[in-house]
């Protein structure tokens, strides 16, 4: 197992707790900022041992499960966005080789209150890899697409609005089941946070910091409460068995 990652000096620039935005898949690439300045170095240095100690935990986990269920891209790369003043965020996505990377940005870092829920954060997007979801999301965006310029073009649209029915069309396929790949990496990922030694149930916490999406049709996130119950549901199973 060889665990790959890259810890910006930026991290000792964390700033203060924004609302956390636990992101599914993405393919937009990660870009770094020059380091910024040491500001609160006590909260930083705790911040970063936190970070390095639930990765030594975690990644073993997630690559052990991936290597079960998914064979292949199983190495884990975790970096942190060192781009300061975004919003709190975490995301999975690949490499152009398709090895997984796991992205967390400073004010993720900072938001986080204990190491559980950082390691239920971890473990929830490594769950998106290792179920294939990018994959699936890719495959929902060009279906959907082509089914949308397809109509566009049959009824005799001009070219660009057959383009904007493939752009539609995209939208939909990405939105189309990100809801159930969202509940899907919470069960797995409470696995992983269970089997690397942490408290899911008090890591999905966070759930309750978090803006309420609702049930909006085409949302891209469940509503909190049944996100949670979805946590509970898989947590007394493990023990349980």
């Amino acid at each position: 197992m060889r665990s790959h990652f890259l810890l910006l000096s930026a991290i000792l620039g964390l700033a203060a707790c924004e609302p956390i935005t636990l992101g599914n898949v993405s393919q937009d690439p990660i870009k770094k900022s020059a380091p910024v300045a040491n500001d609160i170095e006590g909260l930083a240095e705790h911040t970063a041992q936190n970070f390095l100690e639930v990765l030594e935990n975690v990644e073993p986990v997630a690559e052990r499960i991936c290597r079960r269920l998914r064979e292949t891209h199983c190495d884990f790369l975790i970096v942190v966005d060192d781009r300061p003043g975004l919003p709190a965020n975490a995301f999975q996505t690949v490499d152009d080789t398709g090895r997984p990377i796991l992205a967390f940005n400073l004010a993720l870092l900072a938001s986080v209150q204990n190491p559980d829920e950082l390691a239920f954060v971890m473990g929830h997007e490594a769950a998106h890899h290792i179920l294939r979801h990018l994959e699936q999301q890719q495959a929902h965006i060009e279906t959907a697409a082509a089914i949308f310029s397809g109509i566009a073009t049959i009824r005799g649209a001009s070219a660009a609005e057959i383009a904007q029915a493939e752009e539609l069309g995209a939208q939909v396929g990405a939105r189309t089941y990100s809801k159930d790949f969202e509940l899907e990496a919470d069960r797995l990922g409470t696995r992983i946070t269970i089997y690397a030694g942490y408290d899911a149930v008090l890591g999905a916490q966070f759930f309750n910091r978090l803006p309420d999406p609702g049930d909006r049709f085409l949302g891209t996130h469940p509503p909190n409460a049944q996100r949670m119950e979805t946590v509970l549901k898989s947590a007394a199973q493990l023990s349980s068995s």
